[in-house]
């Protein structure tokens, strides 16, 4: 496999762009989960920020910990299913078919392809062997239950989550893979993190017709230069070393 064909696979900083995006699709869902944890609180907690910050930061870092889990077995399914056609052409078509989806999400949030949605069906099988586990944290009292809730959650079915999951296989290494679902989670903190403080701000920024095509456009750029290493700068600039 050429390393210069992974450089673009391999940026944390796409992932971290991902996750930040992600906030446009999935804010409301992360809202009404971190509403759900909030109101099963003491209300003296509840209206304390300062108490009920750390259950909200627990929560965060159990769901960031399912998403770098993920990677982690995205990175193991990369050398399997890589192994059929070789390992330089097993990549290069899953680099293709991450950036498939990749275009797929862009698409989405700009508003140009709702169907994209559908993509979410295929966690659903699962998703309903785990949820009760999570609604049988309610009420979440404790900040190590706070964290198992997280967890639970972090494997909702999400379009996003699937992209950065399909941007982790391409990296063709599992430390990378678990590291690029990290950096995805970092992304999506400030959004699930600021939900009650900056919902109403968010709430606007999201609804911005213009905002949303800007970020999907971003994404679809994002998705060509996956499909196309040479477009990006990043690999000429490692080729001109």
């Amino acid at each position: 496999m050429n390393h210069l064909d992974s450089a673009f696979s391999t940026s944390y900083f796409v992932a971290l762009l991902i996750g930040m995006f992600s906030a446009l699709h999935c804010l409301g869902m992360c809202g009404s989960i971190i509403g759900s944890l909030t109101l099963s609180l003491k209300r003296e907690i509840r209206e304390n920020k300062r108490l009920l910050l750390p259950f909200v930061a627990s929560y965060n870092a159990g769901r960031v910990l399912s998403y770098s889990i993920a990677g982690f077995f995205a990175g193991l399914a990369e050398h399997v299913l890589s192994m059929p056609l070789g390992e330089g052409h097993g990549h290069r078509v899953l680099q293709v078919l991450s950036a498939l989806v990749m275009l797929g999400a862009g698409l989405h949030i700009a508003g140009w392809f709702p169907r994209f949605a559908y993509i979410e069906k295929f966690g659903t099988l699962m998703w309903r062997r785990i949820e009760p586990y999570g609604r049988g944290l309610v009420p979440v009292e404790t900040l190590p239950r706070a964290f198992v809730f997280g967890m639970v959650w972090g494997w909702l079915p999400c379009g996003l989550v699937y992209t950065a999951l399909a941007l982790s296989a391409t990296t063709g290494d599992v430390v990378r893979s678990t590291f690029t679902m990290l950096a995805f989670g970092l992304g999506t903190m400030p959004a699930v993190m600021g939900v009650g403080i900056m919902t109403s701000w968010m709430v606007r920024l999201s609804s911005m017709k213009r905002f949303r095509q800007l970020a999907g456009v971003t994404l679809i750029l994002l998705a060509l230069m996956a499909a196309f290493p040479g477009l990006n700068p990043m690999v000429q600039h490692t080729m001109a070393h």
